[in-house]
């Protein structure tokens, strides 16, 4: 039976709690209000060196004295603000870019007005980007250059990569909407004709309002964005690490541009609605952009968890141009999350700069190469075991999750790691990057249980599935707790029990005392 004496105590000794935690908020709210009012975000320094219309094109300061001697051009989307890939020097894909040794461009679309309603793809892509980049080839002395486009501005990259393809010398496309045919994601429900018209918006409204494009993405994770947040920062108010990370979001969410109308209208229709790029069907002001015109390398950058655009939505694409050089990077975050996690800084932008760096030095990439001796006898044996071509090939390049001309389905084996999907920003505003272990490195065995099964019996492959505990295990630790630590990098008991709280606490958004529990019971196994 319940001690009433004992439930009585411990009711009284955690409103105590309650209200020491709530005096300890109220004295530090003026400062952290504060740090939400006058955030910083986009610091590396930069000029604009060409302006037409709204359009600005940057160029960053160089951050090394040697250079690689082809430049990036990055394209952003035409919906809010670029500055999320120089959100904060840590975690800034412009910073990363310059430290690997690249001159870096980029094109900031600012917001039109009611007189831009009428600019069109076309207008975008052949007028404003080529001007762009007619505008760093100059400056850089190259006939060819090297471009990244991010979201919708990857979209906008390959059509101009169709109708310019002797300007570009390599093409990375970052969470592009490429391919719209049944898995394109949130994207797509704008695609039936008969439940939304584009032209129904863009008469009411001219331009689209961001606000519009705003509430429909909230809405995709309604609780998230709009309740969760907000007591995950009172829980962190006192960490001021996470409140300016949280100030950044904020800041970055709130300031959303408008879109032009036609050119709404044109990726609606033409894009989501008919997925006239990926048929090779598309026409620019009546000139037709032909995907298989695409002959450069190209470097496809997908997230695993994005809801906005779904990898499905772009690694088709690689299938139907005409490429031999083609490779996709599919890290495990989300959308937002592989512009601005720190994981994704240290595993997977390293990965993208060195793609860039041996195609912008002069020298011809191979795309497959011939293996040396040891990778070859590598090969025959995970061809002797796996009984096909596939097989060998994994082992040959290091069971790595990179992919070189195809794509690997890694949804049924990570599925059960990282449970449902996170919004973006909840990932981002407590530090969890959605990461469930490191990428291996070029050259680096990873394991595949089904070949150690066959190859040295099933000791050993039970022996690696024991390397994870089972976290459900402790008490008070649900599937959903189980996956936030899961995803925080937390996979074992000895992990945990070696784990920091307040670290831990800003990582997950699990107030202390329940992890301090769950640590204690860690260590006690």
């Amino acid at each position: 039976m319940n001690n009433p004496f004992a439930t009585a105590l411990n009711m009284q000794r955690q409103a105590w709690e309650a209200t020491a935690d709530l005096a300890e908020k109220t004295q530090v709210a003026p400062e952290r209000t504060e740090t939400v009012e006058n955030i910083d975000v986009g610091q590396t320094p930069s000029t604009v060196v060409y302006e037409e219309n709204k359009l600005e094109l940057l160029h960053y300061e160089p951050m090394t004295e040697e250079q690689h001697d082809i430049p990036i051009l990055i394209v952003y989307a035409l919906i809010n603000k670029p500055y999320i890939l120089d959100l904060q020097p840590d975690r800034s894909v412009v910073q990363t870019l310059l430290e690997a040794g690249f001159d870096v461009y980029l094109i900031d679309w600012n917001e039109p007005s009611k007189l831009d309603r009428s600019l069109s793809i076309s207008d975008y892509v052949n007028r404003y980007i080529d001007n762009c980049v007619d505008v760093v080839r100059e400056r850089s002395g190259q006939d060819s250059i090297n471009m990244l486009g991010y979201c919708m501005g990857g979209t906008k990259s390959a059509m101009y990569a169709s109708l310019y393809p002797e300007k570009i010398e390599n093409l990375a496309l970052m969470a592009a909407g490429l391919c719209f045919d049944g898995d394109g994601g949130v994207l797509e429900l704008w695609g039936d004709e008969e439940y939304f018209d584009p032209e129904a918006v863009t008469d009411a409204y001219e331009n689209v309002p961001a606000a519009f494009l705003d509430v429909g993405f909230a809405l995709m994770d309604p609780v998230a964005n709009n309740v969760t947040k907000y007591v995950r920062f009172y829980d962190n108010m006192e960490d001021e690490d996470f409140v300016e990370n949280f100030a950044r979001m904020e800041r970055w969410l709130d300031e959303g541009i408008d879109m032009a109308g036609t050119a709404f209208d044109e990726f609606v229709s033409d894009i989501y609605q008919e997925n006239q790029l990926y048929e090779n069907e598309l026409e620019v002001d009546g000139e037709r952009v032909d995907i298989t015109n695409i002959d450069m390398p190209v470097l496809q950058i997908v997230a695993e968890y994005d809801h906005l655009i779904p990898p499905e939505a772009s690694k088709p694409f690689n299938d139907v141009i005409s490429s031999e050089d083609t490779e996709i990077l599919e890290f495990a975050t989300g959308h937002i999350g592989m512009s601005v996690s720190s994981r994704s800084h240290d595993e997977l932008w390293p990965e993208v700069c060195e793609w860039f760096e041996e195609r912008s030095n002069g020298t011809e990439v191979e795309s497959e190469p011939e293996p040396s001796e040891p990778e070859a006898a590598d090969a025959a044996l995970a061809e002797d075991v796996a009984g096909d071509e596939s097989g060998a090939a994994d082992l040959a390049n290091g069971g790595s999750s990179v992919e070189t001309g195809s794509s690997t389905d890694l949804d049924a084996e990570t599925s059960e790691l990282h449970g449902e999907d996170r919004s973006d920003e909840e990932i981002v505003e407590r530090g969890d990057d959605d990461v469930q272990e490191a990428p291996a490195e070029p050259g680096e065995m990873t394991v595949d249980e089904d070949v150690v099964e066959e190859v040295a019996g099933e000791d050993a492959a039970s022996e690696i599935e024991s390397e994870e505990d089972d976290l459900t295990d402790l008490t008070g630790v649900g599937q959903a707790y189980a996956e936030d630590l899961t995803a925080a990098g937390i996979e074992t008991f000895d992990q945990l029990a070696e784990a920091d709280v307040a670290e831990l606490a800003t990582e997950t958004g699990i107030s202390p005392s329940r992890l301090e529990d769950w640590i204690e019971q860690a260590r006690d196994l």
